[in-house]
């Protein structure tokens, strides 16, 4: 499931079952052809679209779109984004950030940082294996790790603080 904000105006969820689109819960039938790695003509309801992608942070999920010469600013974010957004652990709050807590029970994987050592924005942190998925927990800033309190092999709990920063 995805999570679509256009402009800060539009919401939209997608979702994928059995091979059909669905935004807002309906089915979407859309044909899409790629003309190069960032431009797009797309067939909706009979309507055409040229669409060409301007700028994409893949870490921040953050995009802008030319769609028949229109701008649009697109912000994405997963169910696993939602679930960091409660825990307090998101691009808004990362100023006052001064621990990483477990977002979901699992078994830590691996551990990438070490006491004092200095991290930047996108690294990653651990690696989590919860429901039977490797989740790689990224660093949200640049940051300073302060104190580790997981290694690899260790069960924790939601909510659980792992590293101090």
């Amino acid at each position: 499931m995805l999570y679509i904000n256009v402009n800060n105006k539009y919401n939209f969820e997608l979702n994928r079952t059995q091979g059909t689109l669905l935004v807002n819960n309906k089915p979407v039938n859309i044909d899409i052809s790629s003309i190069n790695d960032t431009k797009w003509h797309v067939i909706n309801n009979f309507k055409s679209y040229n669409v060409e992608l301007i700028s994409f942070s893949k870490e921040e999920k953050i995009g802008c779109f030319k769609i028949n010469g229109n701008l649009y600013h697109i912000n994405a974010k997963d169910g696993f984004d939602i679930l960091l957004d409660k825990l307090g652990i998101n691009y808004a709050n990362t100023t006052r950030l001064t621990e990483v807590k477990a977002p979901m029970p699992g078994m830590v994987l691996n551990v990438f940082v070490t006491n004092g050592m200095e991290v930047k924005k996108g690294d990653n942190l651990f690696t989590l294996e919860a429901m039977k998925m490797e989740n790689i927990i990224k660093s949200t800033n640049d940051l300073v790790v302060k104190s580790v309190k997981i290694k690899p092999g260790d069960k924790v709990e939601k909510n659980q603080v792992l590293i101090l920063i």
